[in-house]
């Protein structure tokens, strides 16, 4: 019969109980000399987790989000349309500076549209 039992490891390698019902358990229902096999799992600290958290909500609090207005398939669309545009015939670099321009202008307006203030966990 399986038995969950939560032990607690001592400085010499020994493990001892950890809980009154994990001690009883061993008392009653194993015998002395019985091998046990086991598959152990080590319990995650509970302070920990909520600090961390805690931690990451901070730093959501002070993000804001920096060059985000404009998505990376935005900027390569725009760019692979000017280097389209210069295989017929155009200056490629002008085109391509023409193109960042634009984007700059596009992300400035989204900005103050108020598009960097919408952050959220689901994003």
């Amino acid at each position: 019969m399986a038995h969950e039992l939560q032990l607690i490891k001592q400085s010499s390698g020994i493990l001892i109980p950890a809980t009154p019902e994990t001690s009883e358990i061993l008392q009653s229902k194993i015998k002395l000399g019985a091998v046990l096999v086991a598959e152990f799992r080590q319990v995650r600290n509970p302070a920990f987790h909520r600090r961390f958290f805690a931690l990451l909500n901070l730093g959501f609090e002070y993000w804001e989000p920096t060059g985000g207005a404009i998505s990376a398939n935005e900027r390569k669309l725009v760019n692979g349309y000017a280097k389209f545009l210069a295989a017929y015939g155009g200056n490629e670099g002008a085109l391509l500076d023409a193109a960042e321009q634009y984007l700059e202008q596009i992300a400035n307006r989204r900005v103050t549209n108020g598009i960097s203030l919408c952050k959220s966990f689901d994003a």
